[in-house]
């Protein structure tokens, strides 16, 4: 690993140049060409495998065609016979014993089991061998015969007792004992008695004109000619590798009841099942679904590569299954050693060819290694670090010579700007100190200079409105006292009107005195003395009473303060009315203006605090932080952004501190703390 610096200095982790040569020499041999040939391998592993599954799929078939030629040949030898000129002269009156022996005759000829002749109502005419009992008339195969219908051919199962009506030497052969190998289920059954009959009927017409039906049948159980000759047709000589060997089975069910698989030596696996890891997935797909199922499985005691297809019979059930496979060992075998042999070639190519690529790789790497460590030395800030490779003909060697020069040229280079930067920095330092000292006297000035100008502004206005009222009610009060002397003794009449007027000419007179000492605090503020904070408050009240009158705001007083402040009156009424002008301002819709004051401590000093809370809009956590500022205002162009600022100074000249409580939508609240008057 190796750091390299980003755009910005800081080192970045990287791969080594070593690493990247090593990963290009090696990842061709030792990462893709593993993967390429675990591809090919993976994809010659599923065509063998696919190869193995549609050749047996292709034994299947011809097992299958044997299977349906049998059936074919069945029945074309039963209609031939039914309609043969000698079957019909043997059927006549004068020469009807001679039928049973026609019947043998056939019978061995044709190699069934059993032939006879049966008329529509189930009486048996001649049959071959001679029958014990008369068997079933209703199966499929005959009825459809009598019916008239083309000759009918198929797969019937006969149980033990049917086949005893027949010959008892059927019914012997098709009982077998189950047999309980190590991977078969487990059953309570211990025989199987049933058999399996290639069945067919043909019409055949009696002298009388009434139809019969000429029935005859093949047992399958124990048929070993009849699934040898399958197991030949499928696998020849030489169609399969040393060492493998085919198999073909009849299952009943899931009983093999006819098969060339070896139990042992010399004992055929007769009367033994379906393994279990075979058994659902065959059940399912073959019996459940009648479906070919063609996969390895388990056959007594080996694995086969195996397909089964369902056996239908005349009723149209899936009643056992067909089957032919052939020994996966050999297979197995052969494609593990290709394998093998594959894997070898492989890792001895490997091990001839990684040594050669290694050592070409070293010869790229080492200088290059060598002019990277310079570089880190030089990141480091060892300007000094060079390469002090022997000058080559190749372009490693020419880089290495030309970066040890231009490190000479850097350092001389840095030398000097390390000079000029170190002068310029103390001519910086020198200019922004005089900036910053020029930038405080000039904000100051500033300040100070608008705050004169606004303030000088407002007492001039106040001071000329409040002399434009004096003179109307100076006037007032003249001719009150005018009318009260014209009147007379009359004038008690309205005393009580005339009371009125003057109180309301005496409360217009206070508001101008207020206004005032609110515009001109200067010439009222020469001296402090101590004050009740609840008849401040209710001073300040009648000069926003216009304010209030515009909206719907309720006032609550809550005077609980038991002690006095030492403030210049008209500097404290100036401060609260400028707090309630907020307040006000901050409810145009209305709501509660709550005035409290109580005894309150703070940092070990009693004192008074007077609290005027809103219900307004009230103030972000960002903009509480500014109110105190001089010129921030949040009234646009209705506010100087003064108020706060001045009311602030006249507080903490006294000693006292406003702090401000606000959340956007819950309203705000102001509270100022003054100590208490000694």
């Amino acid at each position: 690993m190796s750091d390299a610096p980003d755009r910005r200095g800081k080192p970045v982790r990287g791969r080594s140049v070593r690493f990247r040569l090593l990963a290009i020499a090696l990842l061709p041999m030792l990462v893709i060409l593993p993967l390429l040939l675990g591809v090919a391998i993976y994809r010659w592993n599923a065509k063998f495998d696919a190869t193995l599954i549609s050749k047996v799929n292709g034994d299947l078939t011809i097992a299958h065609q044997y299977l349906a030629r049998i059936l074919e040949k069945t029945g074309v030898q039963i209609r031939a016979l039914s309609l043969s000129a000698r079957f019909h002269e043997v059927l006549a009156p004068d020469a009807r014993g001679s039928l049973r022996d026609l019947l043998d005759e056939a019978r061995k000829e044709f190699g069934l089991d059993f032939l006879y002749l049966t008329n529509g109502r189930g009486d048996i005419l001649a049959s071959s061998p001679p029958l014990q009992h008369q068997p079933r008339n209703d199966w499929p195969i005959i009825t459809s015969a009598l019916s008239g219908e083309v000759p009918s051919t198929g797969i019937d199962i006969f149980g033990n007792d049917e086949l005893a009506a027949i010959s008892p030497m059927l019914a012997e052969r098709a009982r077998l004992d189950l047999v309980s190998t190590p991977n078969a289920v487990p059953t309570d059954r211990s025989t199987e008695t049933r058999g399996m009959v290639v069945h067919a009927a043909s019409r055949a017409m009696l002298p009388d004109g009434g139809a019969a039906a000429l029935v005859g049948g093949t047992l399958l159980n124990q048929n070993l000619e009849f699934i040898d000759t399958i197991n030949d047709l499928v696998y020849r000589a030489a169609s399969l590798p040393e060492g493998s060997q085919g198999t073909a089975t009849l299952f009943l069910e899931d009983v093999r009841i006819s098969t060339n698989v070896r139990l042992f030596e010399g004992r055929r696996a007769l009367g033994t099942r379906v393994s279990a890891a075979v058994r659902s997935a065959v059940r399912s797909a073959v019996l459940g679904e009648g479906r070919t199922w063609l996969d390895s499985a388990f056959v007594v005691n080996d694995w086969y590569i195996s397909a089964y297809e369902p056996l239908v019979d005349s009723y149209g059930k899936r009643v056992g299954m067909l089957y032919v496979g052939f020994l996966e060992k050999p297979f197995s075998e052969a494609k593990y050693q290709t394998l093998v042999i594959i894997i070898a070639a492989f890792v001895a190519i490997t091990a001839a060819t990684v040594p050669i690529f290694l050592r070409w790789a070293s010869s790229i790497f080492m200088p290059l290694e060598r002019v990277t460590a310079t570089i880190t030395e030089v990141e480091r800030g060892n300007l000094s670090a060079r390469t002090k490779m022997p000058g080559s003909g190749d372009e490693i060697g020419r880089v290495a010579v030309h970066l040890d020069s231009l490190l000479d040229q850097i350092q001389e280079r840095d030398r000097q700007l390390r000079e000029w930067n170190e002068e310029l920095n103390v001519r910086v330092r020198e200019r922004t100190r005089d900036l910053e000292h020029a930038n405080l006297k000039l904000e100051a000035t500033t300040k100070q200079l608008v705050m004169s100008e606004k303030l000088a502004a407002i007492g001039e206005i106040t001071a000329g409105v409040a002399h434009e009222i004096n003179n109307p009610i100076a006037v007032m009060q003249g001719n009150l006292d005018v009318i009260r002397s014209v009147f007379g003794t009359d004038a008690d009449k309205a005393k009580v009107e005339f009371r009125l007027l003057d109180e309301q000419i005496h409360r217009i007179s206070q508001i101008v005195t207020k206004l005032l000492q609110f515009a001109r605090p200067e010439e009222y503020a020469g001296y402090v003395e101590r004050h009740a904070p609840a008849s401040v408050i209710s001073d300040c009240l009648p000069l926003v009473q216009h304010l209030l009158n515009k909206t719907e705001i309720a006032v609550v007083r809550d005077d609980r303060a038991s002690r006095l402040v030492l403030m210049n009156r008209n500097e404290l009424q100036q401060v609260l009315v400028n707090l309630v002008v907020n307040a006000i301002h901050a409810m145009p819709d209305g709501g509660t203006l709550t005035l409290q004051s109580f005894d309150a401590e703070r940092d070990g000093n009693q004192g008074v605090a007077i609290k005027v809370t809103d219900t307004g809009i009230g103030m972000s956590s960002e903009v509480v932080e500014k109110i105190f500022d001089p010129f921030y205002t949040t009234k646009q162009r209705q506010g100087t952004g003064l108020g706060l600022s001045i009311s602030q100074t006249l507080v903490k000249r006294q000693g006292g501190q406003i702090t401000a409580e606000s959340r956007v939508g819950s309203g705000s609240t102001f509270i100022v703390w003054l100590p208490e008057a000694t």
